[in-house]
């Protein structure tokens, strides 16, 4: 089964991901793949709870290792930072992605498929997220969409993947043949609850 979370932004995806994934792996169901928490600062300029959002860093599961990913593109520009020939600054992204975590996390991901021909214990294939790079220009994180679009796998019965919800659609469409129709859920309990029963059925 492949679950799609989505949502508004700053519905709290990414909190609620890193929270199921340390209950999953609790219980014997690891997650391996990469969730995206974001760089906040106090700032009385920011969101409504009274923090800006500076950058995003990538957490590799399931070692936990944590790499800077991205940059908000006008702190990077005055930073001296920013990279006109980067893959996100060709699409013109809000956000300054380096090109070289972007080869980091991909090794990642290389690594996790190399791995699944010789693991036979059940993981949650987690990546957040997909974005414009990915679904729209087939670029960014190239091995995650490589994993996924082989579909299940002994390893890796289940998968779930973080898409803005304006992207749904284009991720429905790539994913579908490999993995029959998607599951869209939000950030709650009855999500957790529904991933926990995907890996019941499958054991």
């Amino acid at each position: 089964m492949l679950f799609i979370l989505t949502g508004d932004i700053q519905i709290g995806k990414t909190r609620w991901l890193k929270s199921t994934c340390r209950k999953l792996a609790a219980d014997g169901i690891p997650c391996a793949g990469v969730v995206a928490p974001g760089v906040w600062v106090p700032s009385e300029h920011g969101d409504a709870n009274g923090f800006e959002k500076l950058g995003i860093d990538n957490l590799l599961l399931p070692q936990g290792e944590r790499i800077p990913f991205a940059r908000r593109r006008d702190l990077a520009q005055a930073e001296g930072m920013f990279d006109p020939n980067s893959q996100s600054a060709q699409i013109q992204l809000g956000w300054e992605i380096s090109d070289d975590a972007i080869v980091q996390v991909n090794a990642h991901f290389d690594l996790i498929a190399a791995r699944t021909h010789h693991n036979g214990r059940q993981s949650l294939l987690v990546v957040d997220e997909l974005g414009r790079l990915e679904l729209i220009r087939n670029q960014g994180l190239t091995s995650a969409l490589a994993l996924l679009d082989e579909g299940p796998n002994p390893a890796f019965p289940h998968a779930l993947i973080v898409v803005r919800d304006v992207l749904v659609d284009p991720a429905r469409e790539r994913f579908a043949p490999s993995w029959g129709d998607p599951a869209l859920v939000s950030p709650t309990q009855d999500a957790e609850e529904a991933i926990r029963r995907a890996f019941k059925a499958t054991r």
